[in-house]
């Protein structure tokens, strides 16, 4: 069987946040065994399964992706919706806008430091929608 839900996060600020939780919350009646797709369907933010314990490395992990996709760069041409846009675009592109995760015993088997991540690439993204599908 398989199901599906829309799941809204609410709006982050620039960064890379933990919301396994929000995810977790929204979604009910986990199958004894499946698989959890997640899809963010926005261009300008990714998904990505990292520490869950030390805030420190999701502070890391912003500042080491704005030095590979630097702002302001004079060969960018898709800078009508700010600086911030088209490095977002490509940030998105590096992470990935899906993650696959096993269930088990009815809870998402992740390991013990693995979190999900919403890696918010724009200043201001407002909130964001993820397709959460669950097949059985």
């Amino acid at each position: 069987m398989i199901r599906q839900k829309d799941i809204q996060i609410s709006s982050k600020p620039r960064g890379c946040h933990l919301i396994t939780h929000e995810i977790i919350k929204q979604l009910t009646d986990l199958p004894q065994v499946g698989m959890l797709h997640l899809f963010i369907q926005h261009t300008s933010c990714a998904l990505s399964i990292n520490e869950n314990a030390d805030p420190s490395v999701r502070v890391d992990i912003e500042a080491a992706i704005n030095q590979i996709v630097p702002e302001k760069q004079p060969y960018f041409t898709h800078i009508l919706e700010g600086d911030d846009d088209m490095p977002a675009h490509i940030k998105s592109s590096l992470f990935g806008v899906s993650l696959q995760i096993p269930i088990t015993n009815h809870r998402l088997n992740l390991g013990t430091w693995q979190g999900i991540y919403l890696c918010e690439f724009r200043n201001y993204g407002g909130c964001r929608n993820i397709v959460a599908t669950i097949i059985e």
